[in-house]
């Protein structure tokens, strides 16, 4: 992997968030970063025949793969940008129960055009609309990061439902898009079993039993559903029992929830 030369990087933290520790504690001024780099996704493979979603059997639950979404050197990229930004203890504006989360966090909020360029690859393979709410013209442009060393685990859980976020036209601040809601969790492997990861595999669960078990493969998406509803979907981050860490990023897909939008600014000073 090439190393980015840190003079053509700045990272500001664009939020601070209460954050909660593994341990199920608060803590205070858990930041969310953006960073200024030069573009790492390549707009020329944007709707690339490479991806192929794959269906996953679940119940009646939605969950499905998309493979080859990021190529092998962008996702390298990511995982080199956010080590730059600092992975923590702390995870910003989420609440987990003590000993659920046990790994480590950094959240940012990517660019717009790296944020287009991912949406577009990904959008033949979303349902077009879920529950009457067609989707939105972008994803969420925050991503939550996470890193699992050996003997991190993230134990059966759901994911909540979000607004989108964004950054402000200034780039300074982040920002919460009313009128649009995530209906689906994109999980994205940065890094997999070719990597030297051992472990780590994605339990889906339906009906209280493991119905598939997803392999971390580098450049995968793995998408279900999410929210308090009985369509989202139970699922664990199972232990990374070997040396080589595992990097995994949530994205939400948003779905609009009204013709009227509205915008809430972040003050982070």
């Amino acid at each position: 992997m090439t190393k980015m030369d840190k003079k053509t990087y700045s990272k500001r933290p664009v939020a601070w968030l209460d954050g909660s520790l593994p341990n199920g504690s608060i803590k205070s001024n858990s930041p969310i970063y953006a960073i200024d780099c030069p573009p790492f996704l390549d707009p020329s493979v944007s709707k690339a025949k490479s991806t192929k979603r794959i269906d996953i059997k679940a119940g009646e639950k939605l969950v499905f793969l998309v493979e080859n979404l990021l190529l092998p050197h962008e996702a390298d990229k990511v995982i080199e940008i956010t080590e730059l930004l600092g992975y923590r203890d702390d995870a910003p504006g989420i609440v987990t129960a003590p000993g659920l989360r046990l790994n480590k966090s950094v959240h940012w909020l990517a660019d717009e055009n790296t944020i287009r360029v991912l949406f577009e690859r990904l959008k033949p393979h979303l349902p077009q609309s879920l529950n009457g709410h067609k989707i939105a013209s972008s994803l969420s442009q925050r991503i939550n990061m996470y890193r699992y060393d050996k003997g991190d685990v993230f134990n059966p859980h759901i994911d909540g439902d979000w607004p989108g976020f964004g950054l402000s036209l200034d780039g300074q601040r982040m920002e919460q898009w009313e009128g649009m809601r995530s209906k689906l969790s994109l999980l994205l492997y940065l890094n997999g079993v070719d990597d030297g990861i051992e472990g780590g595999e994605t339990a889906i669960y339906d009906e209280g039993v493991v119905r598939a078990l997803i392999t971390p493969k580098k450049g995968r998406a793995l998408l279900f559903r999410h929210g308090h509803n009985s369509d989202t979907v139970l699922h664990a981050g199972l232990i990374v029992s070997g040396s080589i860490p595992k990097y995994i990023a949530r994205i939400n897909v948003l779905y609009e929830e009204s013709n009227h939008y509205s915008v809430r600014n972040y003050f982070h000073d």
